[in-house]
């Protein structure tokens, strides 16, 4: 019998399977999917995500595939102004243990799905898991397979099964759409620069990916509507991109509130089963890799009661913080009139050279022992 059931192998779920792995446990991932993969584009990677992968030893593997940007930048999506940046260079690094990095979600997956497979990870693709038993930690699936360890995790999405077996909610709806796409990057574009153009009821997100090779772009509005239509008036950048999103389909920005409940037993919830959030503050993968990182690291002495209950002690409050602050922070992006002008002047006096705002998030736990550095240092 296996130790570890991981249900869902995108990137929390693969995660989970690789800290469990590497901490000498047996682990077998059951995926809904006929193959592994994930679906989508870019993603940003914080440092208190890429501390951890250095832990784990395969950092050097996604930023070979990746981009290590030289500044986050936030721009008025209709003048083109820059508003304000972020230094991710060295004292950045020095200040919070971790480069920040840019990558393909697909190449962060499949750095993940190499991982698991050389640490002995079953992984099994075609399993529906229907419902599981908490008591047992059995796994049931759609074609009457069972699936026992001595605990599951449930990382099956923003649209988990497993959820409503702890919390009675349904995904909420923005009210806003995203089209993403990606080209090949042009002569012309800054590829150190993480972009962000900020516009009303709109923002517009561009960064290089594969050391250069592709222009990750990412265009969201207020839906219903069409696309053009909802960048009208907005800098030539903008304009020149749009035609680049893919129009064949698009995703509806969707969270759920926090919760409390992430245990059940032997049942766990991990990543977007557990805290799925808006994108504003590109925490996604990053606080699901940390909750890989605090399971395994409770489970270590081998007492799962233990460790599932201060896993979710530990986790509630920092997950529950960075969704209600992205959410708050999407408000900020899509202001328009008196409170646009506001929120540019605001952040045109903020210091560029300032941290106030994103300590708790890239400082924040778990501060890992033989980090490069641990926050405050600078």
């Amino acid at each position: 019998m296996v130790e570890v059931v991981v249900v869902g192998g995108g990137i929390g779920g693969l995660a989970a399977a690789f800290a469990q792995a590497r901490a000498g446990r047996t682990v077998r991932v059951l995926e809904r999917s006929a193959e592994f993969g994930e679906v989508g584009a870019g993603l940003q990677l914080g440092p208190n995500a890429t501390r951890l992968l250095h832990r784990w030893g395969l950092l050097d593997q996604v930023i070979e595939r990746g981009v290590l940007p030289r500044r986050l930048v936030f721009r008025d999506a209709l003048t083109g102004e820059e508003l304000t940046h972020l230094d991710l260079g060295e004292g950045f690094r020095r200040r919070y243990g971790g480069p920040y990095v840019v990558a393909h979600r697909g190449d962060l997956h499949a750095v993940l799905l190499r991982a698991c497979a050389d640490a002995g990870v079953e992984l099994l693709n075609g399993r529906h898991v229907e419902r599981v038993d908490a008591g047992r930690a059995r796994a049931y699936c759609a074609d009457g397979e069972v699936h026992e360890g001595d605990v599951v995790v449930a990382a099956d999405g923003l649209q988990s099964v497993l959820r409503a077996q702890l919390v009675a909610d349904q995904p909420h709806d923005s009210g806003f759409v995203a089209h993403r796409g990606t080209r090949p990057l042009p002569e012309d574009f800054d590829l150190s620069d993480v972009v962000a153009y900020l516009g009303p009821g709109c923002h517009f997100v561009q960064y290089a990916l594969r050391g250069g090779e592709l222009l990750n772009q990412v265009a969201v509005f207020r839906g219903p509507g069409d696309l053009e239509p909802a960048f009208d008036g907005c800098c030539d950048a903008i304009g020149k991109g749009l035609p680049y999103l893919w129009r064949d389909r698009h995703w509806p920005m969707l969270d759920r509130p926090p919760t409390g409940a992430w245990v059940r037993g032997r049942l766990a919830l991990l990543g977007d089963a557990a805290h799925p959030m808006l994108q504003y503050l590109a925490q996604g993968a990053c606080q699901a890799i940390e909750d890989a990182h605090e399971l395994a690291e409770q489970s270590a002495a081998g007492d799962w009661d233990r460790a599932l209950a201060a896993y979710q002690e530990i986790r509630v409050p920092r997950t529950a913080r960075v969704q209600t602050t992205a959410r708050l922070w999407g408000d900020i992006w899509h202001v328009d009139g008196v409170a646009r002008v506001l929120r540019n002047e605001l952040f045109r006096i903020r210091d560029p050279a300032g941290h106030d705002y994103v300590d708790w998030l890239y400082g924040g736990p778990p501060q890992t022992a033989g980090s490069a550095a641990t926050a405050g240092e600078a």
